[in-house]
């Protein structure tokens, strides 16, 4: 917790970082702050002004913007709270990284372009086209050495014409900085021009356990790693899948891979079985319908286990020169797939209002409209629509 003073409070709206309608609240400027504002691949810090939430921190010059959804008096004391937990996390996640970011130079010579401080895993960006699973072992097992030679992390300010700043690991200043430039050191391992929060010790940080890489962009690769309390958890969270998968196919962890192929081995076979035994069942129904002595103008039929080719091989069978067939398949009472098949005239008079009917959108060519169905329940209805056309259609027709 921090003691201030309100300074400003002005009207703004806040974009939601997932995206939609903004947020109407208040930007709120402190005499001094203790909520970090996003910036250097680090997101915000979250807290409460006294009893009021603070939704999102941006910076603007040597200003942090408190965005809050309820006004505050300008001039007001009062107790500025901090997320401890969040704060802690990307406290991890940024010494990991720069403690990743030395020791790939160090032994690789690869340099780091950028990096993201993600949700749930962190990214950086590295300059090389690969690495190998060799390498990538190699600098998991160094950067956790030192982690447990407890090697401390320190934080001084310089001036911005002090010429040891040419000595420190930098992508730059920002345009718009003001006041002493700030370097975070790692003793004997790395100097870094850097914004962010930090742990004060690398032991603090635990255990970084590198994920893999992926392909990054521009001929780079993006490293995949998670520190401290990050790696508990994503430990706990696969332990967890390993008890439950135990529980269903009944075996060990070792076990598991193999049984799941076995698993989709056998469910590809019945499938193919089952595709096998609906194509036999969509050429039953055909030829019982043709040898009826009076066959019906209309052909009507709904069938749960089903798909487009089950309802066309029906209608291949039957033909669509005399007959106009209405076929669905799926939930009786929710969605599904239809198909209107028959003399071309009345498909392409019939097709999209049946589509409408049933709450859906299909498209048709050569006597066939098909598409996807979003109210099955009213294929009573689209009968109906059909035996009317029917009954009005001319002999000769």
């Amino acid at each position: 917790q921090f003691a201030t003073r309100v300074v400003s409070c002005q009207a703004a709206e806040l974009r939601p970082e997932g995206g939609g309608a903004p947020v109407r609240g208040f930007q709120v400027v402190l005499e001094d702050t203790i909520l970090f504002p996003e910036g250097g691949g680090q997101p915000d810090d979250r807290g409460l002004i006294g009893e009021v939430p603070v939704l999102r921190v941006t910076r603007r010059g040597p200003e942090a913007l408190h965005f809050v959804p309820a006004p505050l008096e300008p001039g007001a004391a009062v107790v500025l709270s901090l997320d401890w937990d969040r704060r802690f996390d990307h406290m991890q996640q940024h010494s990991g990284q720069h403690l990743i970011t030395a020791i790939a130079e160090q032994m690789f010579g690869f340099k780091t372009t950028s990096w993201e401080l993600g949700r749930q895993r962190s990214l950086i960006e590295l300059d090389t086209p690969s690495m190998t699973a060799e390498q990538v072992e190699a600098l998991e097992r160094s950067v956790n050495e030192k982690i447990r030679e407890r090697v401390p992390v320190t934080v001084r300010e310089l001036a911005a014409d002090d010429p040891e700043i040419e000595t420190v690991r930098s992508r730059g200043l920002p345009d718009d900085h003001v006041g002493p430039v700030r370097v975070v050191d790692i003793e004997g391992v790395d100097s870094n021009m850097c914004c962010g929060t930090h742990v004060s010790n690398l032991s603090d940080l635990q255990v970084i356990k590198l994920l893999g890489t992926e392909k990054g962009k521009k001929n780079k690769t993006n490293l995949v790693f998670l520190a401290g309390n990050r790696v508990l958890k994503s430990i706990e969270q696969s332990h967890s899948t390993e008890k439950a998968l135990t529980s269903l196919l009944k075996n060990g962890p070792g076990e598991h891979v193999e049984a799941v192929k076995r698993l989709q081995s056998s469910v590809k076979l019945l499938q193919k079985n089952n595709l096998n035994l609906l194509r036999d069942i969509a050429v039953l129904i055909a030829r019982d319908f043709k040898s009826k002595p009076v066959r019906s103008q209309l052909f009507v039929l709904h069938r749960k286990e089903g798909d487009s080719e089950f309802m066309n091989i029906i209608a291949n069978e039957i033909g669509t020169e005399d007959t106009l067939l209405f076929l669905t398949v799926g939930d009786e009472k929710e969605a599904g797939l239809f198909l209107l098949a028959g003399p071309v005239e009345a498909v392409e008079n019939l097709g999209p209002r049946v589509a409408e009917l049933l709450g859906g959108k299909g498209a048709g060519k050569r006597g066939r409209f098909q598409g996807k169905a979003a109210k099955m329940s009213r294929r009573g209805e689209v009968q109906a629509l059909l035996q009317e056309f029917i009954s009005h259609r001319s002999p000769e027709a």
